[in-house]
């Protein structure tokens, strides 16, 4: 590793301690006491580059401190006496959690004897500035320790390791390095590129949760599909999700203008473009907005399931390919690949409920447009539709937008103008009858009497008959269902 510069240079302009939170000062002002004199806490990491970038926060959001030893025994103090978690993430290391409120403290030890020399075999230049707490907190600012460049690297909105060997020794580092500069707005230069291409098969060796957090937090960004193709451009996207190779090389007939994986990545981005601007979609956004922001579990919200379902929705297209009669066809690919999804989820290790949500994005990924086709939407479809989807519907609605523009090139916004169907359905099952929310009106037991039938599969499918009569408020009492069950399957229901 190269050899830090004498000590003057490391230091760059102030820092103020009235640029963080009040709530981060606070926790800061406690580790400082926690540490004591011989541990020499500083804060390291995204809170001085964001306060650098003045990128303001209200919240104290992710602090990193790091101390000369003791980390462990200072964050379960830290912990104590904030009333916060203690979660101890490398005991080997030197390095534990807090969590507290809204804020995430992480506190490590030295990787080096000093700190300079800690900052140095950090990840990025501009996460390798530190900021002491003891004359922080003491005289209100403190000068940036600098021993990479990063500041100047601030300034020029470029994304540097300061040696190769950081990301060797954590591959993972190369994920961050793509979020990093999609979240940022910077460029990765170009040796740090090429050092990244030649570690993207190292990420295998990396645990698959660091893998999926990291995933995952670019996939709540903006511009996910940006972040997307750049990992895809390192070499990186097929690493973490392998199934992407063959969809690379299965191209698509009209009206299809893109092969499989085009098509995918310009549905994240479309994907990214209703997130960003639900306002648009009248008179829906403030409930959209609400309803993407819920979660599904660990963290993981509807908003980052949707821009995967978008990347995933096709992926069972390159095994499913068949030419029939001159035309290319790609039959259950929506069915083979809610499986195949929900391996990838699991592989991944989601969260059970948004493994769920993702596998159910890919099976009915077709429905609008199939109810589309049908050239209108009759109340039994439309009884199916919510109840298949349950809370899901709003996920799918917005999947079919982006889908349908990635089949072009076009925005989501233009498709929306002209889907009048999902326009329509987004509104809910206005025509709803008191009967869909009644206690249903049957049991088993009146079946099996009727029918002469015992317990099985059969039972279940005229019980769920007799609701959909319900529903629709084509029966009111036992005796209408009973006789309504006697009725041929096929009536039509507009």
């Amino acid at each position: 590793m190269a050899t830090p510069p004498r000590r003057s240079p490391l230091h760059g302009s102030d820092f103020h301690l009235r640029d963080l939170p009040t709530a981060a000062r606070a926790i800061l002002r406690v580790v400082s006491a926690a540490a004591g004199r011989a541990r020499a806490p500083a804060l390291v990491g995204g809170a001085v580059r964001d306060v650098r970038l003045r990128v303001t926060n209200k919240r104290p959001g992710d602090l990193d401190v790091t101390v000369a030893s003791g980390a462990l025994a200072i964050a379960r103090d830290v912990a104590a006496r904030l009333g916060g978690a203690f979660v101890p993430l490398d005991p080997e290391r030197g390095a534990a959690r807090v969590l507290v409120r809204d804020a995430c403290l992480d506190v490590t030890d030295w990787r080096a004897p000093t700190l300079e020399g800690d900052l140095a075999a950090r990840d990025f230049t501009v996460n390798a500035l530190a900021v002491e707490l003891r004359p922080l907190l003491r005289d209100g600012r403190a000068r940036v320790v600098d021993p990479t460049g990063g500041l100047a690297d601030l300034r020029a909105r470029r994304l540097r390791v300061h040696d190769p060997r950081v990301l060797r020794d954590d591959p993972l580092r190369a994920l961050r390095g793509v979020r990093l500069e999609a979240a940022l707005g910077f460029r990765l230069t170009r040796p740090t590129a090429r050092a990244i291409r030649a570690v993207a098969a190292g990420v295998t060796t990396v645990s698959v949760e660091r893998i999926r957090d990291e995933l995952l937090a670019m996939l709540a960004l903006p511009s996910a599909a940006r972040a997307l193709r750049r990992l895809d451009a390192l070499g990186l996207l097929g690493v973490i999700v392998p199934e992407i190779e063959a969809m690379r090389a299965t191209p698509q007939p009209a009206p299809h203008r893109f092969p499989v994986l085009e098509h995918s990545l310009r549905a994240v981005a479309g994907a990214d473009l209703l997130v960003e601007q639900l306002r648009a979609l009248r008179p829906f956004g403030e409930e959209l907005a609400a309803h993407l922001a819920e979660e599904l579990g660990g963290g993981v919200t509807r908003a980052q399931i949707v821009k995967l379902a978008a990347l995933l929705h096709d992926v069972s297209k390159p095994e499913t390919r068949r030419v029939i009669g001159g035309r290319v066809r790609f039959f259950d690919h929506d069915v083979i690949g809610a499986a195949r999804a929900g391996s990838i989820g699991e592989r991944l290790k989601l969260p059970t409920r948004a493994r769920s949500v993702l596998e159910q994005l890919v099976r009915h990924h077709l429905r609008p447009m199939h109810l589309a086709a049908a050239g209108g939407v009759t109340r039994r479809a439309r009884y199916r539709f919510f109840r298949d989807l349950r809370d899901d519907a709003r996920d799918l609605l917005l999947l079919a937008l982006a889908d349908a523009a990635a089949v072009r090139g076009e925005s989501p916004h233009a498709v929306w103008r002209r889907a009048a169907l999902i326009r329509d359905l987004l509104r809910g099952w206005e025509e709803r009858p008191e009967g869909a929310a009644a206690p249903p009106l049957l049991r088993g037991e009146d079946v099996m009497r009727r029918f002469g039938i015992g317990p099985g599969p059969a039972v279940g499918r005229l019980l769920d008959r007799a609701r959909e009569a319900q529903a629709l408020g084509l029966v009111a009492t036992r005796e209408e269902a009973l006789a309504y069950l006697d009725s041929p399957p096929g009536r039509t229901l507009e």
